[in-house]
């Protein structure tokens, strides 16, 4: 790895580290919260956006697996920017095809994408809410096949996902 790709993968590593710590912010009570939320993942998908522009998609061949998987986070999160989602699911669909990252992580951002999109998710990895203590899923697109599609993505069933948000 250059010093330059190494301090690319710090730099991802560093942003990851970031989200981790303020995600409890998403959801605040507080709009200030919220705000600080939004501003760091927009700053985060903005340099994704260069770094994808600059080296394709962040694969762990180039980058390492942490930031590797640094860089699906900062996509996952960028739901105010559609384009660098768009533009992180068409690099990661390629790196896919290539081997050189995970169909599981592929196949959450396209989820993340459409539901931002308003459209029908396909995996059921995307949670609208809970109800009666039970998650609920964002739309899904054929959703007696569903299991069968995480399967191949390499997701557990949609029961086992939605347990583990199970508030007893």
């Amino acid at each position: 790895m250059t010093p330059e790709v190494a301090a690319v993968a710090a730099q991802l590593a560093d942003m990851a580290a970031a989200d981790h710590r303020a995600t409890v912010q998403a959801n605040s009570d507080d709009y200030a919260e919220q705000l600080a939320w939004r501003r760091l993942t927009a700053r985060h998908a903005d340099r994704l956006h260069e770094l994808m522009d600059a080296y394709g998609w962040p694969t762990a061949d180039l980058v390492g697996e942490d930031a590797a998987r640094a860089a699906w986070l900062i996509a996952q999160h960028a739901d105010r920017q559609l384009d660098v989602q768009r533009q992180a699911l068409r690099l990661m669909e390629q790196a896919v095809a290539a081997g050189s990252a995970s169909p599981r992580e592929l196949a959450f951002l396209r989820d993340r994408t459409l539901v931002n999109e308003g459209r029908k998710q396909i995996y059921g990895t995307q949670i609208a809410g809970i109800q009666d203590g039970s998650p609920i899923p964002w739309p899904c697109e054929d959703p007696e096949r569903m299991d069968d599609r995480r399967a191949e993505a390499g997701i557990p069933p949609f029961g086992e996902y939605v347990a583990q948000f199970s508030v007893s």
